[in-house]
């Protein structure tokens, strides 16, 4: 029985793995049709995004049917408990970058992009593509030392979140109403896929630690 119970801990954490890649394919199409104003990329997102949330709810009943059969305690009770957790940010990681590419096809053929905030936005949609493939990294090799490298990642995006709200409410901006929202939005969509990679991250330094960094915003949308 232990060794069946194994071997279902390892199909939750390669389920997650899995979850992680194609929410990684997804911020990185969703950032290119955002920027490139690519409707037939943002349909893409749009679609794979379905997948991420099938896939996503087939791993919460893997981990709930081994928390009713197994009744795991002490680190196993919390991994299984962290895979459900983790999950859901996955999900809502999968969600912020359908949204972006969401943003990309109403505005098609125009660019959805301010033209005053491109170099921004790019650099926010590096930032979290970049995030994404370090979490993969991190769930497939349970690497904490990744986890800084992501906080400090996360760092970069708050403080260009910051620059996007500076640009659209400074005197200088002559966007359309459009245009402002069009930038909130993204901007806004970009800066929460990054935070919540970050509660994950802290999620799987705990588990491999036993040291808990708070997360005063963990269930924010």
């Amino acid at each position: 029985m232990r060794q069946v119970f194994q071997q279902e801990l390892r199909e939750v954490q390669d389920r997650l793995i899995a979850i992680s890649e194609l929410v990684t394919i997804s911020i990185e199409n969703a950032v290119r049709a955002f920027n490139e104003s690519d409707v037939a990329i943002a349909e893409g997102v749009i679609e794979n995004d379905t997948r991420i949330d099938v896939l996503t709810r087939a791993l919460d009943e893997l981990a709930i049917n081994i928390l009713a059969r197994q009744q795991p305690v002490a680190r196993d009770l919390r991994t299984v408990v962290s895979a459900l957790r983790i999950s859901a940010s996955l999900e809502r990681m999968g969600d912020m970058a359908e949204h972006i590419a969401q943003l990309a096809r109403y505005r098609f053929p125009e660019r959805a992009v301010p033209k005053g905030l491109r170099s921004t936005f790019a650099e926010m949609g590096r930032l979290d593509v970049e995030i994404s493939r370090k979490l993969t990294e991190m769930l497939r090799n349970q690497d904490v030392d990744i986890a800084e490298e992501i906080l400090t990642d996360d760092d970069r995006v708050d403080d260009l979140h910051v620059a996007v709200f500076e640009k659209v409410l400074g005197d200088s901006w002559k966007g359309e109403a459009t245009a402002t929202v069009d930038a909130t939005l993204a901007s806004r969509y970009h800066e929460r896929f990054a935070d919540h990679a970050v509660s994950i991250a802290k999620k799987v330094q705990y588990l491999a630690t036993g040291d808990w960094a708070p997360e005063a915003d963990d269930n924010a949308l």
